[in-house]
């Protein structure tokens, strides 16, 4: 068995998740590996827990199932659009693509997140800045309030949380989740 060498095993160094990332995902750093046996082949898994901040909410009572329901449709539009490494300037477009390179149901899917951002006031206003931030890049409410904020300005967390609640109301009612209150 001359002739044979055995590769070199090359180890990334792992992530400090006790050093600022510039970015978290809303749910932060994931929890313990958990080890188990698969339920349908018996072989032994690892998995870890996350927390969602909008199951978490809606758990808490802070927010209605229709708008954890319109929270979880933007998530997926953003997500269907492969809209996550993108700047809000071009939503139709990928750097160094046309259109006609983007699957028809991208296209479809970064039109609706466009109509959603202009339902909250556009991408520069508070809405739609938490939706594209919290909900579409699945950062945390507070880190979103200290980096990014409204127009480039930190504001504190309970202002935050108000503004994913009301960003969270107006995408229940522009999906149609909630009926809109009839004038007496």
């Amino acid at each position: 068995m001359a002739g044979k060498r055995k590769a070199k095993r090359v180890m990334k160094p792992r992530e400090d998740l006790s050093k600022p990332s510039p970015w978290r995902l809303q749910h932060g750093p994931v929890g313990e590996p958990v080890r188990e046996a698969d339920p349908e082949t018996g072989l032994p898994v690892v998995h870890r827990r996350a927390v969602d901040t909008l199951g978490q909410m809606l758990a808490n009572g802070t927010i209605t199932q229709e708008m954890h329901d319109a929270g979880a449709y933007f998530r997926s539009l953003f997500r269907t659009a492969a809209l996550d490494s993108m700047t809000t300037s071009a939503l139709l477009r990928l750097p160094g693509k046309t259109a006609e390179h983007l699957a028809e149901h991208s296209v479809d899917a970064r039109r609706r997140v466009a109509i959603a951002l202009d339902a909250l006031g556009g991408h520069d206003s508070a809405g739609g800045s938490c939706a594209w931030h919290v909900l579409g890049l699945e950062c945390s409410v507070r880190e979103w309030a200290m980096r990014q904020g409204w127009s480039g300005r930190p504001i504190g967390a309970p202002q935050a949380q108000g503004i994913l609640i009301a960003t969270l109301g107006v995408l229940a009612g522009h999906f149609g989740l909630v009926m809109a209150p009839r004038a007496a």
